[in-house]
């Protein structure tokens, strides 16, 4: 039996290629009549500077900051999304009703990725990567390589296009 792809979702970073990638998902999309997701992550403060920052600021302050600028950052980020979308797609009416909506999240990149993924029941993952170096990608790994490596559905990585 032949894969068949009814939902798609694209993590974006917001990099060039991520708008690459999108434009794969969306050929993916087209030829499999298939519902596409845009998802970005909002990685968590680091909890050495997390706690740095609120001693500076006082108890609380920096808990009361964050609740009051976490939803209207999400919220302009996902405007931001919808509107890349639309941007890229307003001469393909037929891909533009296939578009299913944005996800902003706040967490670890690749473990979201994984948990939308299963809460959207999506059949395919097509994500960008970066051209990073060789050394740094020995020590850091790349989220896509650790997605790849952990997902348990088909994932599409798309590389960075040669200029």
């Amino acid at each position: 039996m032949l894969p068949f792809y009814n939902r798609i979702l694209v993590p974006t970073d917001l990099t060039p290629n991520s708008k690459f990638a999108f434009k794969h998902a969306v050929m993916l999309g087209r030829h499999n009549d298939a519902k596409i997701y845009l998802l970005h992550v909002l990685p968590e403060v680091d909890s050495t500077m997390h706690n740095y920052i609120s001693s500076i600021l006082g108890e609380g302050k920096l808990e009361e900051l964050e609740q009051k600028n976490r939803g209207k950052a999400k919220d302009q980020l996902k405007k931001t999304l919808d509107d890349f979308a639309k941007q890229e797609l307003e001469k393909f009416p037929e891909d533009l009703a296939r578009f299913s909506g944005t996800e902003v999240v706040i967490g670890h990149p690749v473990s979201q990725i994984l948990e939308t993924a299963d809460r959207l029941d999506v059949d395919l993952i097509v994500m960008g990567t970066h051209g990073k170096g060789v050394l740094t990608h020995a020590f850091l790994g790349s989220v896509a390589e650790k997605v790849l490596q952990k997902s348990t559905r088909p994932v599409f990585v798309i590389p960075l296009p040669k200029e």
